[in-house]
């Protein structure tokens, strides 16, 4: 059924959008202040488009981290309102302080833990007993409040596009799909033709890999003699009867028709079958893809996993200008520049793995961690703690903490720790882990249950483990 064209999408959270719209709406000027990720990055796309159909002018600044002194640097600013996207819910007190000394409103969109401190205007789905790490992403809640800045919301409706970009790219995606009022967005969009859900080969890179590296790197499932081996990549889809070349080129999976594709899936499953892959992995071959029907077949941007691998290789490379050009439709200059710096992350990210792996990494009695220190960019060690869980030598039954140099400050040092969903059915709280620790050792932390981070002081690393290692056991219990 088509989405109720003036039905607000989220009910719960329906009062708190108004109100934060009726804040922003009596703004002379807004700053949008959003993070570096794919979801904040979205966040501010979908924020910025919001305001410049309204008409209220505005500037958009970026964060790595929401600190003291980037809140005091965010607050120094000229505006007179300022709105935190996919951040902030976290450091709401000393937001309300700077609002208070230099004189702005403060509206915080975000789906983080929050602090106890209060404020105004403030739009969280953990507010209303929401999971903000599963059922709504920042760009969600952004989202939300855009539709609620619009007359009757209904053209505010194509962002919903750039909401489930931000969502699955936040890995909200349970089993392969969005769900609660991440759906309830995909629905919308799906309702103005901008978001298409389709079941499809559930594989990184349909869009644009040639076949052969589609299926060599397809690592989610774990097909024998075809997954990690470009030779066997190569000899499975040649002895297929369908016409996979282009000439001499090998064609992508989005060239192929319904019945081709449907051909390399049953070949996929029955090698699977074959060589004694659990059911239940096989069957996490196909899965849920969100096409974003605006974009060209066959490019990045056409599908939402691809759009925001895309979107983190540009703010965490310090070019979040890049990003939210994107966003904002730039597919000139910026998204050529967009695909050069995803050729580096990529690059990147493999060289950061390699570098785990090799390395290795140190296990506690119920976490495991490794220092990168400046082999791996702060802005990506998370990404790659993430990627490592499971890697040769790296187990996968216990969290991962990931320790990187912060070359802008030299005092401190960032972690990322990443779990599973199945750790956290478990009762795996990392958002709490990280702010109890952090704060027990000088710093600052927080973020989801399956995803968070800190800032920690130089030098207090192990202390911070140690810490890390209790409360992780505290919640885990054998």
């Amino acid at each position: 059924m088509a989405a109720d064209a003036t039905a607000f999408p989220v009910p719960a959270l329906a009062d708190r959008a108004r109100d934060c719209a009726r804040a922003v709406r009596a703004a002379d000027t807004v700053l949008v202040a959003a993070h570096i990720d794919a979801d904040g990055l979205t966040s501010a796309g979908i924020a910025a488009t919001a305001l410049e159909r309204v008409g209220i002018p505005h500037e958009v600044v970026f964060a790595t981290q929401l600190d003291p002194d980037e809140i005091a640097a965010i607050a120094a600013t000229d505006h007179d309102t300022v709105l935190f996207t996919d951040f902030g819910s976290g450091q709401l007190e000393t937001i309300t302080e700077h609002a208070a000394t230099d004189a702005f409103t403060p509206v915080v969109v975000d789906h983080h833990q929050p602090a106890d401190a209060g404020t105004p205007h403030h739009l969280n789905p953990l507010l209303e007993g929401l999971n903000g790490a599963t059922e709504l992403s920042g760009a969600g809640a952004t989202y939300l409040l855009a539709r609620a800045l619009g007359d009757d919301g209904t053209e505010m409706r194509d962002l919903a596009a750039l909401a489930v970009v931000g969502a699955v790219g936040d890995r909200q995606a349970e089993d392969g799909e969005l769900v609660g009022a991440n759906a309830a967005i995909v629905e919308e969009g799906a309702a103005v033709d901008a978001v298409e859900a389709v079941t499809d080969l559930a594989v990184y890179g349909t869009q644009t890999r040639p076949l052969p590296k589609l299926l060599e790197y397809a690592d989610d499932v774990t097909i024998p003699g075809v997954t990690g081996s470009a030779s066997g990549a190569i000899q499975f889809l040649e002895a297929l009867d369908v016409d996979l070349r282009d000439g001499d080129d090998w064609r992508t999976w989005a060239d192929l028709a319904p019945a081709e594709r449907q051909t390399v899936v049953s070949a996929l499953l029955r090698r699977g079958m074959d060589r004694g892959v659990p059911p239940d992995r096989i069957d996490a071959l196909v899965g849920t893809s969100y096409v974003l029907t605006a974009e060209a077949p066959g490019t990045v941007l056409r599908d939402a996993s691809e759009f925001s691998t895309l979107l983190n290789a540009t703010a965490r490379y310090d070019r979040a200008d890049v990003g939210l050009a994107v966003c904002l439709g730039d597919r000139g200059g910026a998204f050529n520049e967009a695909q050069r710096l995803l050729r580096t992350h990529r690059q990147n990210l493999s060289t950061g793995l390699d570098w785990v792996v090799d390395h290795g990494v140190t296990r506690e009695d119920n976490v495991q961690w490794f220092h990168a220190e400046d082999h791996i960019k702060a802005t990506i060690v998370g990404i790659v703690a993430g990627m490592a869980v499971g890697a040769d030598g790296i187990p996968g039954d216990v969290p991962i903490v990931a320790f990187a140099d912060k070359p802008d400050d030299p005092d401190a040092v960032k972690v990322s720790a990443r779990g599973t969903p199945a750790l956290v059915r478990r009762g795996l709280d990392l958002s709490q882990a990280m702010h109890e620790a952090a704060t027990a050792v000088g710093g600052d932390g927080g973020g989801h249950d399956v995803a968070a981070g800190a800032t920690v002081p130089r030098g207090r690393e192990d202390e911070f483990i140690d810490r890390v290692d209790a409360i992780v056991g505290d919640q885990l219990p054998a």
